[in-house]
């Protein structure tokens, strides 16, 4: 029995639990937004608003330089990309200098089809949009039309060629079929 075990399992072992929530972090702070179970984000929520926390207090000039340096080791514990730990405490903490908490949303979307898992979007309340940039109308329409004097659907492009060679080595050739 588990009374008074407060951490979800999620049917997996403590290692295999702890390296998915750490890998799990890692995606979320570099996307900002990341699509998993609903299980699984309801358990990343609090972790990873302890790790903004610890940011956002490392970034603030409350601390010595000695709880500096353990604060951002304990950061990347937990969070094992560079460039990622950098983003969250240059970047991401900053931005939520002035919130109590709640640094984190969770929306629903609906069961997946094949298994009929329930889904989630965790994301950044403050997130910042990453702006696509769109071609111009004339790039647009010249890259969907077809050269002049080339029709594309007649040349086998390199994946055709790869997928065909895969799927032959498993087919029986009509000369090798008896008759």
């Amino acid at each position: 029995m588990r009374k008074r075990n407060k951490t979800k399992q999620l049917n997996r072992v403590s290692s295999h639990r702890k390296a998915m929530m750490r890998n799990m972090a890692t995606s979320l702070f570099d996307h900002e937004r990341i699509i998993s179970t609903r299980a699984k984000v309801k358990v990343l929520r609090p972790y990873a608003e302890k790790l903004i926390t610890r940011a956002k207090h490392t970034v603030s000039g409350e601390m010595n330089e000695a709880q500096v340096v353990h604060s951002k080791r304990e950061i990347l514990k937990h969070v094992r990309d560079r460039d990622v730990a950098v983003k969250l405490l240059q970047d991401i903490a900053p931005r939520f200098k002035e919130r109590n908490g709640g640094y984190l949303r969770i929306i629903h979307l609906p069961e997946r089809d094949k298994d009929s898992a329930k889904m989630s979007i965790i994301e950044l309340v403050e997130r910042k949009e990453k702006v696509r940039k769109q071609k111009p109308e004339k790039e647009r329409k010249a890259s969907s039309s077809p050269e002049k004097g080339k029709d594309k659907k007649s040349l086998p492009s390199e994946k055709d060629a790869k997928k065909e060679k895969w799927y032959n080595r498993f087919r029986k050739k009509k000369s090798d079929v008896p008759s």
